[in-house]
């Protein structure tokens, strides 16, 4: 079974070898690595390119300017030949070597997609994990609440993005949000992984300041009306409380 990798990158020069690396070390072997490049001003490119050989013909890339995150990710799903797509950003890495291979094992024939845990990591020193976002009590009801299954661990069939569409461009922080509910609730078999697929580095977009908090909330409101999700403002506000559980706040404040 082929598994497509897709990796938007931009001004990523820092952090895209150790992403880039930790595709490279998985020990299953029939993956297909897509890199979406915007036409960074640093050396992203560059040092992407330095990785060519080493893939022996199963990395592509691709750079050009494009319409941010969610385009990149649609140019790279539209090129994924595998069976199956997973979306690996270019600050992250895989957890370990064998994560890939657990994934495909957990594909069986009734199964759409599957999602695990992630951990977030400090985006600067030390690897020591600050918050670990876990899905062992998720269930679609939390959907109400803008609180979804981590992005970074999802992977599902090509197919459902033939047949259920990919990120929708106009929103600016939540399509991803917004494909997973589209997936979620179409009926689809989804499977969870009981172990962390991906390490990120803190400091996502829908955090970054007060302006990206609101954004997030008006999307997030956008996104379930779209998708026919009972939601309200204050049940939206309750992903804050929720989401204080994942820190280790000695390791945050260290």
């Amino acid at each position: 079974m082929k598994v497509s990798i897709i990796t938007p990158a931009y001004n990523s020069a820092s952090t895209i070898s150790t992403t880039i690396e930790s595709v490279l070390r998985q020990d299953y072997l029939e993956i297909e690595y897509i890199i979406i490049e915007g036409k960074s001003t640093d050396d992203t490119l560059r040092l992407a390119k330095e990785y060519l050989n080493a893939f022996k013909g199963r990395m592509k890339i691709v750079s050009e300017v494009d319409d941010g995150l969610y385009d990149a990710m649609n140019k790279g799903i539209r090129l994924a030949t595998g069976d199956i797509v997973g979306i690996l950003n270019s600050d992250d890495f895989f957890t370990s070597t064998d994560i890939i291979t657990k994934v495909v094992k957990a594909f069986d024939d009734e199964t759409d997609g599957v999602y695990g845990d992630i951990n977030f990591i400090k985006q600067h020193g030390k690897n020591e994990i600050i918050r670990t976002i876990s899905t062992k009590n998720y269930t679609p009801r939390l959907l109400r609440y803008g609180i979804m299954p981590p992005h970074p661990s999802f992977y599902i069939r090509k197919r459902c993005y033939d047949k259920y569409g990919l990120y929708k461009t106009n929103y600016k922080i939540s399509a991803d949000f917004d494909l997973m509910a589209r997936m979620m609730l179409a009926g689809l078999k989804l499977k969870r992984l009981d172990f962390c697929l991906v390490t990120m580095r803190n400091g996502g977009t829908s955090t970054r300041n007060i302006h990206s908090r609101i954004t997030s909330i008006k999307e997030l409101r956008r996104a379930c009306r779209e998708n026919n999700i009972k939601t309200c403002l204050p049940l939206l506000l309750l992903r804050f409380p929720y989401k204080i559980r994942e820190f280790n706040f000695k390791a945050l404040l260290r």
